[in-house]
């Protein structure tokens, strides 16, 4: 399919507009104002409330106003304090002492105590729907062997060995290693969530809006705000999170001041709320990576070949211009652009030319079977993803057809691995090893799992080992080197976070994460 043909099939669907546009300045001049409720459009309503417990990017973003860990991302992707006031590693690098801020309290009052660090982490570690525990268990190299707290204000945390990953795993947006007090745990078990946050919960009312509010008792950290790290100041009152299903009803929602933030603006919505009075289109680097599973183990995908004449029948460059608006290119590894650890070595991938896809698929033996293809309507970028792969594909001879799906059902079928392919996104990780793992692991015991090489299984977990960035930077190279040859996966492109904030509201950054941040924001 050349350039013109795709452009007209899929111009009603799609703006092949391209552009640049700069990022607005801060208005830090202007003095913060208390009062008032900061509104955020979401596109459903949070899973849980339990950190890394049945999450996704929704839950991870209300949890992380409710609760805080240890530790936290910076802005630039470096870890940072947030109830760990300082840190030291002992010159064995198997401990870590970490103190704890003065005078934290939870919602309910009482004080933070290294005790109650070390009972949420006995929680997590003990309940087996957080899939995080691979992080921390040796699953992935990692292992903690013991959390200690020898006094109120002290926290040990012993390695079964030396691990170049530690702090960036403690900080993890999706693992949620956050610290609750023990009363969120109810007699009955339901979860009421205690944190130590700037907010602490409102009301729910499901399906709708879910309202946090501003906790009085909130002791701010001396370090400046940075991402998830530094002091969480809150100005306004309240944030209430609203569930607008549709983009369409949320840019004309933002426009008349009915909410304040659109934090997941979709690229084809951009132009349009630019040329909106009052509203201020935002960007940063994003690292959310918008990926084509494929499910090696099936009969027909799990020939190599029929792997790699799909990755040259879909042409990345075009696909990753007209999602983004030119604001991204692709990238077909682990490795975001905006890692330490990236090089131009990781955009080497099989090239799209429809000549070498047919030769594929004929060495393949493949005869025209028909392939299912999963997505959703509610994320649109995986659904036009899919539409544009599936014409791709389709102009190739591939007998490729999409399965739309609720966006649940499509997320239970890839934890439990039941698709042929599936147009899906990870959400974003701060380092390769933590993107890697995202993917990487035993499929006979992991079924969300995408690639279950043993060699890149164990390059995985010697890159979470590696303390030395240049040893690091080596098994990534050799991880996407071997990604190229087995094709487990089709790495698209890095969404750029791009926001959107109404004409009252002052204060508020995006950044990589993609994660929305109340604290710092006020209205006029």
């Amino acid at each position: 399919m050349n350039s013109s043909a795709f452009k007209r099939l899929f111009g009603m669907l799609l703006s092949s507009t391209f552009f640049v546009f700069a990022v607005m300045p801060s208005l830090a001049a202007d003095v913060p104002k208390r009062g008032g409720t900061l509104v955020v459009a979401i596109n459903a309503d949070v899973r849980s409330l339990e950190p890394g417990i049945n999450r996704d990017s929704n839950s991870d973003t209300v949890v992380h106003h409710i609760f805080e860990g240890l530790v936290g991302y910076r802005s630039d992707l470096s870890v940072g304090p947030a109830l760990a006031r300082s840190w030291s590693m002992s010159s064995d690098g198997r401990s870590y002492t970490f103190k704890l801020r003065e005078g934290v309290t939870f919602h309910n009052g009482e004080r933070l105590t290294a005790e109650t660090v070390k009972w949420s982490w006995d929680r997590k570690m003990g309940q087996s729907g957080w899939l995080c525990a691979r992080f921390f268990n040796g699953q992935a190299g990692l292992k903690v062997d013991a959390v200690e707290a020898p006094d109120p204000s002290t926290v040990v945390f012993r390695l079964a060995s030396p691990s170049g990953l530690f702090l960036t795993q403690l900080a993890n947006v999706q693992c949620g290693v956050l610290v609750a007090h023990p009363a969120s745990v109810g007699t009955d078990g339901n979860w009421t969530p205690i944190g130590t946050g700037p907010f602490k919960l409102g009301t729910w009312k499901r399906g709708e809006a879910l309202t946090l509010n501003r906790y009085e008792g909130y002791v701010a950290s001396k370090e400046p705000a940075s991402g998830y790290a530094g002091a969480r100041l809150a100005h306004v009152d309240a944030v209430r999170f609203q569930v607008i299903p549709d983009a369409d009803a949320a840019v004309a929602a933002l426009k008349t001041g009915a909410i304040d933030i659109i934090p997941e603006l979709d690229s084809i919505k951009m132009e349009e709320l630019k040329a909106a009075v009052g509203v201020r289109v935002l960007s940063a680097p994003g690292l959310t990576w918008s990926t084509l599973l494929i499910q090696t183990e099936d009969p027909l995908l799990k020939n190599p070949d029929l792997r790699k004449a799909i990755a040259h029948g879909i042409d990345m460059e075009q696909l990753a211009a007209v999602r983004t608006n030119g604001l991204a290119k692709p990238n077909p590894s682990g490795v975001a652009d905006s890692m330490r650890a990236f090089s131009p070595e990781f955009l080497m991938w099989p090239a799209y030319d429809p000549k070498l896809s047919a030769a594929a698929m004929k060495k393949a033996g493949y005869k025209g079977e028909p392939i299912k293809l999963q997505t959703n309507r509610r994320v649109i970028g995986m659904y036009d993803n899919a539409v544009m792969i599936q014409a791709m594909l389709s102009a190739v001879g591939l007998n490729v057809q999409l399965e739309v799906l609720d966006w649940s059902a499509q997320l239970d079928n890839y934890l439990n691995g039941r698709f042929q392919l599936s147009s899906f996104a990870f959400s974003p990780r701060f380092d390769p090893s933590l993107m890697y793992a995202a993917f990487v692991a035993d499929k006979a015991t992991a079924k969300w799992a995408q690639w279950g090489s043993p060699e890149a299984r164990k390059m995985l977990e010697e890159s979470s080992a590696a303390v030395d960035p240049a040893e690091r930077a080596t098994l990534f190279h050799r991880m996407h080197t071997l990604m190229r040859e087995e094709v487990p996966i089709i790495g698209l492109y890095y969404s750029p976070t791009v926001e959107a904030v109404g004409r009252a509201v002052r204060g508020y950054q995006p950044w990589a994460s993609g994660r929305p941040i109340a604290w710092g924001a006020w209205k006029e």
